[in-house]
């Protein structure tokens, strides 16, 4: 499982997350995407803990909680879905 972490600080590291997950548990991975054409962070971020009830734990006790000035968002990160390769656009075949 793995645990998404929303409604972040801009100014938010890594370490910072490491820190405050490390109070429920053992964090094996810490993900912060960034944007692609700024670099910037997205305002969320991916954490990974070494079991299943160290991460309930940490959604538990960190979902709305308030750090760095921001109400959290905590909850199990859900999979990511396959992007189409249609882009929208209507239906071209009108008459």
């Amino acid at each position: 499982m793995s645990i998404y972490v929303g409604n972040l600080s801009y100014d938010v590291t890594k370490e910072d997350l490491n820190e405050v997950f490390t109070d429920y548990g053992q964090v094996k991975r810490v993900h912060i995407p960034t944007d692609r054409q700024t670099g910037r962070m997205r305002g969320f971020a991916f954490v990974e803990m070494n079991s299943d009830d160290q991460e309930e734990k940490a959604i538990a006790e960190l979902d709305g909680a308030e750090w760095m000035d921001r109400t959290l968002k905590v909850n199990k990160a859900k999979d990511k879905e396959p992007r189409s390769s249609f882009r929208g656009g209507g239906n071209r075949d009108r008459y």
